[in-house]
């Protein structure tokens, strides 16, 4: 589909979220009529409705805000469903019912790399784009970044060359409705995950699958049993990756593989005895062993951009993303680490294997996803260096309820705290370290229970910590 000439049509976005408000600037600059419909009232949007007011754009907020939707376009944000009775109503009436990332990958003016998962997604789009960034500066070529990471693309596709590329971070609200694919699509893996939005697994596994369709080359994950099956069927060239080598069986003659050996990550072709080293994970700074599967996926998905060089300088500068194994600050011989992206089991469960042996005070619970928390409770009883769980949020309750109902529950010896407000979870877990431990955030839950997103999750996190120590 065609960018639309949105010159005088009245233009609806649905949700006056992060994406939406440079594209409202960007859609009033081409001469649209827009109207921005939220649920949250004017005073609940804040500072957000100013800004849209300053704009020019118009406001619908409250309960009816879906009410009279007759806009000849409208933008939905990832967090409404495509199958959305209005939408669905509207579009039947002749609107174009799409969204901001779907435009942008009908018509974007140069490569894109797209990567999904469900854990790992925005550590990986990370790395892909430093990547990308130290290969393409020397040439006078710029790297985008953006979609779920935060950063929309669509207002700044008049920027965008031939000759650079874009890196886009892709949820599976997303996806469900995208009907053009990345050149390069990554997925890390695929777990249980946002079942309180998708009708179920099959719904959430289809979403992801959507990056494949029509994409020119996939990176895909051999020890995740969803992307391994996915792999089989791809219609254009894979790339697995994982910690083994990766047997010709497992290849296409038109697939190749990235994996470790003798503590080097190489990268092979199908039918190839030939192992090019890429990077010692010697060099990466990254703590755990799915750092190591985020460099893989990100070393299969610049193939062809970047070389081992760029591969190199990332991994031996690179600490992390904000919100994820960050460390806050240490005092009285205690460390706080803000894992406040963590926001599903495999997630908590990977950021526990990261911390090694050190003793752990854990904070966990929040928004309830309606996720099996039987993962989480595997996890949490087969380690031994847990101190003490706070569970706090909507979901404390049903943590501690797959705890007790593991059968590891009564073998292992940790303490149990429930402190529903987040404020005093924090307090309480560091009231429970001594010197050597960690105080981890790390909540293997959404946060909306409490915040509008992780990240200010994280952010009330670092400030309670520095205000319990002041340096």
């Amino acid at each position: 589909m065609a960018l639309p000439d949105f010159f005088d049509k009245r233009v609806a976005l649905l949700g006056a979220g992060v994406s939406h408000r440079p594209l409202a600037s960007y859609l009033i600059r081409a001469g649209a009529h827009v109207t921005v419909r939220d649920r949250k009232t004017e005073e609940e949007l804040g500072d957000s409705a100013e800004e849209m007011r300053a704009l020019g754009v118009r406001l619908r907020c409250g309960e009816d805000y879906l009410k009279e939707l007759d806009e000849e376009i409208i933008f939905r944000s990832p967090s409404f469903r495509p199958d959305l009775p209005p939408l669905a109503e509207a579009a039947a009436r002749g609107a174009l019912v799409t969204s901001e990332m779907e435009l942008f990958l009908e018509n974007r003016p140069c490569p894109v790399v797209g990567i999904t998962g469900s854990d790992g997604k925005t550590t990986t789009t990370t790395l892909v784009s430093e990547m990308l960034t130290r290969a393409f500066a020397p040439r006078g070529a710029s790297v985008f970044l953006g979609g779920n990471i935060g950063y929309p693309m669509l207002y700044r596709i008049d920027t965008m060359k031939s000759e650079d590329v874009a890196v886009v971070e892709l949820s599976s609200f997303q996806l469900m409705s995208v009907r053009s694919a990345p050149d390069v699509s990554v997925i890390t893996n695929v777990t249980p995950n946002h079942l309180n939005w998708h009708t179920g697994m099959d719904e959430y596994i289809a979403a992801k699958a959507n990056i494949l369709r029509g994409c020119g080359r996939a990176v895909l994950n051999y020890e995740n049993d969803v992307t391994r099956a996915l792999a089989r069927d791809a219609a254009c060239p894979v790339t697995l990756f994982a910690h083994d080598p990766i047997p010709d069986g497992a290849l296409r003659p038109t697939d190749s593989a990235v994996y470790e050996r003798g503590g080097v990550i190489v990268f092979r072709l199908y039918g190839s005895e030939e192992e090019f080293p890429v990077l010692p994970l010697s060099d990466i700074l990254l703590p755990g062993r799915h750092n190591v599967e985020n460099y893989m996926a990100a070393i299969a998905a610049v193939r062809g951009y970047a070389g081992a060089e760029e591969i190199g300088e990332v991994a031996r500068t690179f600490r992390g993303v904000p919100h994820r194994l960050e460390l806050v600050l240490e005092a009285n011989g205690v460390s706080f680490y803000n894992s406040s992206i963590d926001s599903s089991p495999t997630r908590t469960a990977a950021a526990l294997s990261a911390m090694g042996d050190r003793t752990l005070d854990l904070i966990c619970g929040g928004y309830d996803k309606h996720i099996p928390f039987a993962p989480l409770a595997e996890a949490l009883l087969s380690r031994r260096n847990i101190r003490t769980l706070v569970l706090t949020g909507a979901t404390a309750r049903m943590i501690e309820d797959a705890l007790r109902a593991h059968p590891a529950f009564g073998s292992r010896s940790f303490a149990i705290l429930r402190e529903p407000d987040f404020a005093d979870a924090v307090r309480a877990a560091d009231k429970a370290a001594v010197p050597g431990d960690a105080v981890l955030l790390s909540p293997a839950c959404a946060s909306f229970d409490a915040f509008p997103n992780f990240e200010k999750r994280g952010e009330r996190f670092r400030e309670l910590v520095r205000e319990l120590h002041p340096q």
